[in-house]
């Protein structure tokens, strides 16, 4: 019995030699169609001519060549040689000259930094399906090496470039590469979080009474009263559980300040609001509040609870540092109420003393 390193060695030649074919007909019909009269109906010719000369084999179809069309022409720089134009000895009107055996072989000259194994080791469709959502190379670059890593499938690929996890890279301070075993899992929770949030419909009046925990009350009133608000501001699939939870372990209560759960990550989300900077010993207690969530609360189909700390401010290296420490998978991120907003307003007005004299 063949084992699995054999089995996937030999899919990654067949896969290899798939691409070089796709490739080399989509430069054939490139070349035939960009500089030629030759319209609609020659690539249907083709799609004919190939399926009769591999017979039995699928994807040969007058859209399927339009997409190995688009592959070459976003990947022509791979390709070492310079193929221009076909000169067909039959003339430019018989098709037969476009089988498979005979179209010029393929040769890649890759650049150091190319993840070359990466991009041979995907499939079509994930090629297309970055080649037609993401023009700038280094991106699409990212997201070979992405599918690559996770055995990506191809609808999880396309959801992950429509919400944009290149962009997302780097911006909430996290562990979840670390915390989180399943790798899609992981950059679904990237795409899932912002690393700021704007709070603007808090009661800011009722704020900065000097009262750091009635602050954080104040808030997390805010966040109730409005929470079809919050939840349009945090993310999709987010469903409320209820705000200061109880949970309770050994005899000892704790109340987290608020609980979600998130559909897509199939996961409890806990979210723990601070009115001020950022702290390290916030970590310690929303580690403390998901080891409860996972042991007492945690559905056994559920993935591991994550945990969210919402505060004023944060330096984000320094939170990168010293989460790493923690095996519970938690981001740290900030947000401004419309006070916050108000002061930026009040920087761009002259001062009061002008404003007086002036009136």
């Amino acid at each position: 019995m063949p084992s699995c390193r054999a089995n996937s060695e030999r899919w990654g030649a067949v896969n290899q030699e798939q691409l070089a074919l796709y490739y080399g007909i989509g430069r054939y019909i490139s070349a035939n169609t960009r500089t030629k009269n030759w319209g609609k109906g020659f690539i249907e010719g083709v799609s004919q001519q190939l399926r009769k000369e591999l017979p039995g084999l699928r994807g040969f179809s007058a859209p399927s060549l339009r997409k190995m069309r688009t592959f070459y022409e976003e990947w022509k720089m791979l390709s070492a040689d310079s193929f221009v134009g076909t000169n067909n000895p039959y003339g430019d009107d018989d098709i037969s000259f476009v089988g498979a055996n005979k179209l010029p072989a393929v040769h890649f000259t890759m650049k150091a930094d190319f993840p070359i194994a990466s991009f041979m080791s995907i499939g079509f469709s994930h090629h297309y399906a970055i080649v037609s959502k993401v023009k700038d190379v280094e991106q699409r670059k990212f997201y070979i090496q992405f599918a690559a890593d996770t055995k990506a499938k191809v609808e999880d690929l396309e959801k992950l470039i429509e919400d944009n996890l290149y962009g997302h890279q780097g911006s909430l301070p996290n562990n979840f590469r670390r915390t989180i075993p399943d790798q899609m899992q992981v950059y679904r929770a990237i795409t899932m979080f912002k690393d700021e949030y704007l709070l603007d419909y808090i009661n800011t009046e009722e704020l900065f009474v000097r009262d750091k925990d009635r602050d954080e009350r104040v808030i997390e009133k805010g966040i109730i009263n409005n929470v079809k608000n919050f939840i349009m501001t945090f993310g999709r699939d987010f469903t409320f559980v209820g705000n200061q939870y109880h949970l309770e372990k050994f005899g000892v209560e704790q109340f987290p300040d608020l609980l979600f759960f998130n559909r897509e990550l199939s996961a409890l989300v806990c979210v723990e609001l601070k009115d001020g900077p950022f702290k390290t010993a916030y970590l310690g207690q929303l580690a403390g509040y998901l080891r409860i969530l996972d042991d007492e609360v945690r559905k056994p189909n559920e993935n591991p609870s994550i945990g969210i700390i919402l505060c004023k401010s944060a330096n984000k290296k320094f939170v990168e540092y010293v989460i790493q420490d923690y095996d519970k998978p938690m981001g740290v991120a900030t947000y401004k109420t419309s006070a916050d907003m108000d002061d930026r307003l009040k920087k761009l007005l002259p001062p009061v003393e002008d404003l007086e004299k002036l009136l």
